[in-house]
């Protein structure tokens, strides 16, 4: 009991917790960005025409965030860039396409945003490709 109730941790276990937070949040930012990736053509014409961009123009940053960023994360390449465009797509779904409605239709963009933004601050762990390289 005194265990869960402690407040240390081991660098094992931060490096553990990080690789589960990047490998997460990647393959469910990732589904996301393949389901508009396989229909692109489709959502082209109607998605968010975000800054006068163009839809088109918006829908391929955001697959690119999306999908190859993700990937990136999955990995832990190149990880605290990779997960900014991430951050700024989600920033965009939540605050742009969902009105700012954390506790509704954009709560699922709120919950990848503040993931993204813990991984910023705590990087990639040992456990991934930056922590093997940064050896």
């Amino acid at each position: 009991m005194s265990k869960i109730l402690s407040t240390k941790y081991s660098t094992g276990a931060f490096n553990f917790a990080m690789l589960i937070l990047r490998v997460g949040v990647g393959v469910l930012v990732a589904s996301h960005g393949y389901n508009k990736l396989i229909h692109f053509s489709t959502m082209k014409s109607h998605f968010l025409n975000f800054m006068g961009m163009g839809s088109t123009l918006s829908l391929t940053l955001d697959i690119f965030a999306e999908f190859f960023c993700s990937i990136f994360l999955i990995l832990g390449l190149f990880t605290r860039f990779s997960v900014i465009p991430i951050i700024i797509a989600m920033s965009v779904a939540l605050f742009k396409a969902h009105h700012g409605d954390i506790f509704g239709a954009g709560e699922r963009a709120a919950m990848y945003l503040i993931a993204s933004i813990a991984i910023i601050f705590c990087g990639p762990g040992k456990i991934s490709i930056d922590g093997a390289v940064g050896k």
